[in-house]
């Protein structure tokens, strides 16, 4: 039997009215236990419309009564964490602990957003002019939409969520159709906190959904987070109808490991970040740069370590790594081992011909040596547990491939000397940069996001710049002066 998953509108859940539905699956077992309503163009417009007459009212709400909201869905999200992570574990296949991670930082972002008292401050200029004060205040745009990934079905949208909602919008998201429950799961800690009905909205859909939400002329604002060409088109036609947009798209996240580098401390954490999640990480690192004598035994050592790994059901513990999101991801990533080995890269660990569980959409971890830059094992955003090293001779080398990647989402280098890793944070041109750290997330008080293919729009994700994308300035301007000196002057104003 299956479960049916349907929106959230005005405080409830909302039954589909379109006819269309798509299948949720355990990637672990194979089987389908959900089906999610798909939005109509017209059941978007009836979710942003309750959006918009719940945002007329919660702009007005005080800045302490929306903290207080924000902190409670924080206690509420915190208290109640593993419930989430076992709904997120068996949609999409991750590891709990993998989903306690990333509802954890999801939290970091609620913990950000509690303080929009302090963020929301604007300054005051006394006496500008004779008589004349001025100050500048930042306001809530109205209705905006977040759009978001499988990958992370709680931490991405609660990057978007908490800070919009701090500010004073209405938020309405549109999850994944693959892992769709996690959504509701937060909408209804949203209504337990004490938020009004309408305030976040669960729009379930696909394309439709998502291209409604474009051109609505009540939608100020879109977030998204996804791959590079739905990222652009996302860019483009928002834009297009006047939305204020930022979407993140794909990634191609290189690690520089300079010959001095701790080879077993460096293939630890290269391991860590390119399979953790079976590799369904915007941020997992899928290219090794060695540099000189360092590729020998960085190899050697990664690949040691790739046997040791527990692959099943995210559910069952001592599990290190789960399923990919569907059997057809799960067979186009198996697809792109095979060209690897056939353009003439050597096949150190194959994935493949790892021992599995027969049920389910798994795939071992995949070691690709002598990589070269023209391989679609390295152009293309492969999305799986696939990692290729490529070789170099020298840092500048390894630079320059690192800066000629159309994507720029994150890097990372291995070395133990300061003055290499700092040239490199200065060289590199990429938005996120770790130095003996092999994901350089942020953490919730600065922001997210990528440069180049990576990222369309001008702000980059929660922290500072999230409360810039969901605000919008104004400067006023005020006198109060003395009736009996008022006079008709038709000259441009003077500060002087």
């Amino acid at each position: 039997m299956t479960t049916r998953i349907s929106h959230w509108i005005d405080g409830r859940e909302t039954p589909g009215t379109s006819g269309r539905a798509a299948p949720v699956f355990n990637p672990a077992t194979g089987r389908q236990t959900g089906e999610v309503d798909l939005a109509s163009a017209a059941e978007t417009g009836t979710a942003v419309a309750s959006a918009l007459a719940a945002a007329k009212a919660w702009r007005r709400a005080s800045l302490s009564s929306r903290s207080a909201v924000l902190f409670r869905f924080r206690e509420l999200l915190h208290d109640r964490s593993d419930e989430l992570a076992a709904i997120i574990t068996a949609e999409h296949g991750k590891v709990l602990s993998d989903a306690a991670g990333e509802i954890a930082r999801g939290l970091e972002n609620v913990e950000f957003a509690t303080g929009v008292p302090q963020l929301l401050k604007g300054g005051f200029s006394e006496q500008a002019a004779t008589g004349v004060d001025v100050y500048n205040i930042r306001q809530p745009l109205g209705v905006v939409a977040g759009i978001t990934p499988f990958n992370f079905p709680a931490m991405v949208p609660l990057w978007m969520c908490a800070n919009a909602i701090a500010c004073g919008n209405a938020f309405v998201l549109k999850p994944s159709e693959k892992d769709p429950s996690a959504a509701l799961f937060l909408a209804r800690l949203w209504q337990e906190a004490g938020l009004p009905d309408g305030v976040f909205t669960v729009l379930q859909g696909d394309a439709e959904a998502v291209n409604a939400l474009l051109v609505h002329p009540d939608v100020a604002a879109v977030s998204f987070v996804g791959s590079t060409p739905i990222a652009r088109h996302i860019y483009e036609t928002g834009t297009a109808h006047g939305k204020r947009v930022q979407a993140l798209g794909g990634a191609k996240n290189h690690a520089l490991v300079l010959p001095d580098a701790d080879v077993d401390m460096a293939a630890d954490a290269v391991v860590s970040a390119a399979y953790g999640a079976a590799g369904e990480r915007c941020m997992a690192l899928s290219v090794t740069v060695a540099v000189g004598d360092v590729a020998g035994p960085l190899v050697d050592a990664i690949a040691a370590r790739l046997p040791k790994l527990t692959i099943g059901d995210g559910a069952q513990p001592g599990t290190d790594m789960g399923p990919l999101i569907t059997r057809e991801h799960r067979d186009r990533v198996a697809g792109y081992v095979g060209a690897g080995a056939e353009a003439g890269a050597t096949v150190v660990v194959d994935g493949r011909e790892a021992d599995v569980p027969s049920d389910g959409f798994f795939l071992g971890t995949t070691l690709l040596d002598h990589v070269r830059p023209d391989m679609t094992v390295y152009t293309d955003e492969i999305f799986g547990p696939v990692l290729s090293v490529v070789r170099v001779d020298t840092y500048e080398e390894g630079l320059e491939l690192i800066n000629a990647n159309p994507f720029a989402n994150g890097t990372a280098i291995f070395t133990r000397d300061g003055g290499a890793a700092r040239q490199f944070q200065f060289d590199v041109e990429v938005g996120m940069v770790g130095i003996n750290v092999p994901i350089p997330v942020p953490v919730a008080y600065y922001s997210f996001g990528g440069w180049k293919a990576s990222l369309f729009g001008d702000t980059h994700m929660y922290g500072p710049e999230g409360i810039t994308f969901y605000t919008r300035g104004k400067v006023v301007t005020s006198r109060w002066p003395d009736p009996a000196t008022s006079s008709v002057d038709l000259g441009f104003p003077r500060t002087r």
